[in-house]
């Protein structure tokens, strides 16, 4: 699979089989993120992942509410993984600051993006999830109060003939330009 291919196969997955991912898959996720880039090397993130699935449907539920319930979805998913925000190196706050940036932030997005790839060259289905419960998913996991959840992702497989839905997405000339706005 080319990297073409990954990046035009990687869909939110909302559905998945009731099949375990294998653990070794799962080691080869976490070195997508271990190996992920942020500013400053400071790698400000530690990443949870719930297989077990009772402690995995507890989180899920933490997605989702009476009124909210657009990701029950997350209950059929075999793994659920959390993306918590660490303190960045000194460095990386003091030039956030100057910069008024939230590099962890982007740093983050660069891990989880490169956990769904990773995940889409290994079969596996992800969906990136940004409404959460962030005080019960803390007390689950015992996240410390201090840290803040930057992201959840269902992770496991799509059911056989998943529909890759058509990508819509602003016209292309809009999205760059050379040397200029």
């Amino acid at each position: 699979m080319t990297f073409h291919n990954i990046i035009h196969d990687r869909q939110s997955v909302r559905k998945y089989q009731a099949k375990p991912v294998e653990k070794e898959k799962i080691r080869t996720l976490i070195e997508a993120v271990h190996i992920s880039p942020s500013a400053c090397n400071s790698q400000p993130w530690k990443l949870i992942v719930v297989d077990d699935e009772k402690l995995k449907n507890e989180v899920a539920k933490a997605t989702f509410s009476k009124t909210v319930t657009f990701n029950k979805f997350a209950l059929e998913a075999p793994v659920i993984a959390v993306l918590v925000i660490e303190k960045p190196k000194l460095i990386a706050r003091i030039g956030g600051s100057v910069k008024n940036q939230e590099f962890p932030q982007y740093d983050i997005g660069i891990a989880a993006a490169y956990f769904c790839l990773q995940a889409t060259e290994l079969g596996l289905g992800t969906c990136m999830i940004g409404w959460f419960n962030q005080k019960k998913i803390q007390k689950l996991l015992h996240i410390p109060k201090k840290r803040k959840i930057g992201l959840v992702i269902t992770l496991g497989y799509a059911p056989e003939g998943y529909k890759q839905r058509k990508k819509i997405r602003k016209p292309f000339d809009e999205i760059y330009g050379f040397n200029s706005y």
